[in-house]
């Protein structure tokens, strides 16, 4: 199976897996304990109230997993990364941006706007830039903008997903970049993340797999609600924040909200704000692989886990191999 990644990144990981930033969801604990396991560990910036708090935890992250590589130059420690939203709504860009450029994130991770002046930045200290997309022209679009990887959002993705089958998206955008590209949307599991590598994918994006961790700053309720659920828990609604997402259905019902009459949200709003805050802490999403949660477990559980999946799909497809 070829890969795009460069080999510095791949001699990182234990697996090619990047624990997607999930806001409210990801912490800087998250962050330490994936890329201590071998896994690209990620955190929206807005995850940090304040520029101040975000400082601190970008500080104790980096000084972290320095530390750890220092201690055993031999681990596969992952590089770490954020989640920056370029989008006119976000007030903090500007903030945020310096601090990337103080702590020179390994990953910048961009959402919803041009990502060619943060690319500019990152190249500079020698990080890379990968920018989410749920559509073939938003694709085209950020294949120019001088990025290193394409996360391909698709059908079943928890938070702000896509709705394009991952076969017909990751095949199309192939036919026109040639760099790293990453595949999002229900992939919760060591035999999903070889399927995505057969496909050509580089690396795989998995949240929801990771909510039910201890590590993670999701509410106790909002634990047990994702092992409680199945498949047919999610709707997929532009009512919460203008944009498509998947959300636990009885979340939903929980806020109040008339479930059977969902309407959209006249505008996207992806600023950080108190109001935003309390609804993200009761309105909860998921992926169509929240069936794979099934207790609540510490990151170094669930990467083990999947490990070990992934080398059983692994060793089925050689003797598939070897006995044709």
């Amino acid at each position: 199976m070829k890969s795009n990644l460069p080999l510095k990144l791949s001699n990182q990981l234990s697996l090619p897996v990047i624990n997607a930033p999930m806001f409210l969801v990801s912490s800087p604990e998250m962050v330490l304990e994936s890329c201590k396991n071998g896994i690209i560990g990620t955190f929206p910036l807005l995850n940090a109230r304040t520029s101040d708090l975000l400082e601190n935890w970008m500080k104790h992250i980096s000084e972290e997993l320095h530390k750890s590589q220092t201690e055993d130059p031999s681990a596969k420690i992952a590089p770490w990364g954020v989640n920056l939203i370029v989008h006119r709504t976000n007030k903090r860009f500007e903030e945020d941006l310096e601090l990337i450029k103080k702590y020179e994130p390994p990953v910048v991770i961009t959402s919803l706007g041009n990502p060619s002046d943060v690319a500019l930045i990152v190249h500079g200290y020698g990080g890379l830039v990968f920018s989410d997309v749920i559509s073939l022209d938003h694709a085209r679009k950020a294949a120019k903008t001088g990025i290193d990887g394409l996360i391909l959002v698709c059908s079943g993705a928890g938070g702000h997903g896509g709705t394009l089958n991952p076969f017909a998206f990751l095949k199309a955008v192939k036919e026109f970049w040639d760099g790293m590209t990453i595949l999002a949307g229900a992939i919760s599991t060591g035999e999903e993340i070889l399927a995505a590598k057969i496909l050509g994918a580089d690396l795989v994006y998995m949240g929801t797999r990771f909510i039910a961790t201890q590590e993670s700053s999701a509410s106790e309720e909002y634990r047990q609600m994702l092992i409680e659920s199945t498949l047919e828990d999610l709707v997929y609604t532009d009512a919460i924040s203008g944009i498509k997402g998947n959300y636990l259905l009885p979340s939903l019902q929980r806020a109040g909200f008339d479930v059977e009459n969902l309407m959209k949200q006249d505008s996207i709003d992806l600023s950080f704000s108190e109001t935003k805050a309390k609804a993200w802490k009761d309105i909860w999403s998921a992926g169509q692989g929240v069936g794979s949660v099934k207790k609540i477990s510490t990151v170094k559980e669930v990467v083990d886990d999947l490990k070990s999946e992934y080398q059983k799909a692994l060793d089925s497809k050689e003797s598939i191999s070897t006995a044709t």
